[in-house]
């Protein structure tokens, strides 16, 4: 295996934007793209990792930008300024994911017509609404995500869904699971849900250590969910 990693530019609206993109370039020909999307703060080291470990089990593996080139936050009144406006304008965001989407897809390496998204926390909403979208990839998987309703109508979802949650997560209670467990049926999703007993918010990020704000790592969530996502990828493609 030979991991090589770029960086690639595309842009949406006059915006520029940023991706990691890794892939094992001992791989002959187009392989699975898999989109990563970020948390609140921005597109950052947590996210690119994913992008590589994805790359090493033969996928592409593309960590998108919504927020702008260089643009992150470093606090959470920062991070709260970057992704709000955002999350008040959907459409923008479908948007600028759709951008980095169709960037990974036009790379050599992806194979456009196997396309994956997840995403981690404000990155799981972004993965859910790729599928809300009726886009069609071949499937999302959220972890540890908002579930928020768009402001657009949802589409008759053609993706298969995995949600990944932690049960005592303060970000998405047990009542905004019913209802995205109810919007999914309804659009006629193929959907499944792992929840995972006293668990919080962010459980795949090992630096999350802060229980009143209701996020802690959790060393065992984050190793099944992931075991989870590697059997989704591989029924999926």
């Amino acid at each position: 295996m030979s991991l090589v990693t770029e960086t690639l530019t595309y842009s949406h609206g006059g915006t520029s934007f940023e991706a990691h993109l890794a892939y094992d370039d001992a791989i002959a020909g187009p392989r699975p793209l898999v989109t990563v999307s970020h948390a609140w703060a921005g597109r950052g080291e947590f996210e690119n990792d994913k992008a590589e470990r994805l790359a090493k089990m033969g996928y592409a593996g593309l960590a998108i930008d919504v927020y702008g080139a260089g643009l992150r936050g470093s606090n959470s009144e920062e991070n709260t300024a970057l992704m709000t406006p955002l999350l008040e304008d959907r459409a923008e965001l479908l948007a600028r994911l759709r951008a980095g989407v169709a960037a990974g897809a036009a790379h050599d390496v992806a194979d456009s017509a196997r396309i994956a998204a997840i995403g981690y926390c404000f990155g799981g909403l972004c993965a859910l609404d790729l599928a809300r979208s009726g886009d069609g990839l071949a499937g999302v998987a959220s972890f540890h995500g908002l579930f928020i309703p768009p402001s657009w109508d949802v589409q008759a979802i053609k993706s298969k869904v995995l949600v990944l949650h932690g049960w005592d997560d303060p970000m998405a209670k047990p009542d905004s699971v019913l209802g995205l467990s109810e919007e999914l049926s309804k659009a006629g999703a193929d959907w499944q849900l792992i929840a995972y007993g006293n668990t919080l918010h962010a459980f795949t990020n090992p630096e999350a250590n802060d229980p009143d704000f209701g996020t802690v790592y959790s060393a065992a969530a984050d190793q099944r969910s992931w075991q989870a996502l590697t059997q989704f990828l591989t029924e999926i493609f």
